[in-house]
């Protein structure tokens, strides 16, 4: 399922980010977006759900699966966690930056989540965008609901609240600090704050797709340059935003006259 909000933090934040594992460590580094394909994967950057199994079944024992994400496609999502419950060992997850939207599906999956003292959880309803008349529009909100509520559902599990609860939460976009994370079960522990770098992670992205996002930190030690850098980063960004905008509009333009074409070449056939 794809949303213009969803376009837009990839568009924001593509080729930002990186993922990669040492097998010698058994570390698994997700500081990237999560992507429902190879194919968006070559787009924007990102992990899909095809190579993180690729990497999973490359590490045996205890892995260490080090998170900086602002999330991404919730089915892959959905599909990741799933491959950490199966995995034939234990996964211990630090959430080094942000584990937000579906990377936070990701993050609880694991055996032990430890929080760095300036990371965040984010957790929120599905997304989308529909076409076609109210019934094609009825059917796509009763799916959100259905995707809400195995959502919902996935939090209670882990945590030490109901699913009710959780819905709530998620319908306020509610951004977790990681004691706000271990006091509703979602995460186990804080990290030691050993290293100002994994404190500043959360920098890295563009989040202002989502309603609530918090402001990012300043890196520590920002020069005049960095911030000029980070301006003009910003401004690219809001340029690729506005012209990937436009190409989906186009895009639901050209499917919705290509429906039209089709239901009048039907009638046209059966009159």
């Amino acid at each position: 399922m794809k949303d213009r909000r969803l376009l837009n933090l990839f568009a924001a934040n593509a080729k930002r980010g990186s993922f990669r594992a040492d097998a010698a460590s058994n570390t698994i580094e997700l500081y990237d977006l999560i992507v429902s394909s190879e194919i968006e994967a070559e787009w924007f950057g990102g992990v899909s759900l095809e190579g993180f199994a690729k990497t999973l079944r490359g590490m045996s024992g205890t892995v260490h699966l080090r998170i900086n994400s602002p999330g991404g496609d919730v089915f892959a999502g959905v599909g990741i966690a799933q491959l950490m419950r199966e995995y034939d060992g234990e996964i211990i997850a630090h959430v080094d930056g942000y584990a937000a939207s579906a990377a936070s599906v990701v993050a609880i999956a694991a055996t032990k989540v430890v929080m760095a003292p300036a990371s965040m959880m984010m957790i929120h309803k599905a997304w989308t965008w529909g076409i076609g008349n109210s019934d094609d529009l009825m059917a796509t909100a009763e799916l959100l609901e259905k995707i809400d509520g195995q959502l919902a559902d996935t939090y209670a599990a882990r945590g030490s609240k109901d699913a009710a609860a959780f819905m709530q939460l998620m319908a306020a976009e509610t951004w977790l600090t990681p004691q706000e994370a271990i006091d509703c079960g979602l995460a186990d522990e804080m990290a030691g704050d050993k290293d100002k770098s994994e404190a500043n992670a959360r920098a890295r992205w563009d989040v202002s797709a989502f309603e609530r996002a918090p402001s990012p930190p300043e890196p520590e030690g920002a020069s005049v340059a960095d911030k000029i850098r980070a301006a003009v980063d910003a401004a690219l960004a809001a340029r690729d935003r506005q012209d990937l905008e436009k190409a989906a509009a186009i895009a639901a333009a050209e499917h919705e006259r290509g429906q039209r074409q089709r239901r009048a070449h039907l009638l046209a056939r059966t009159a």
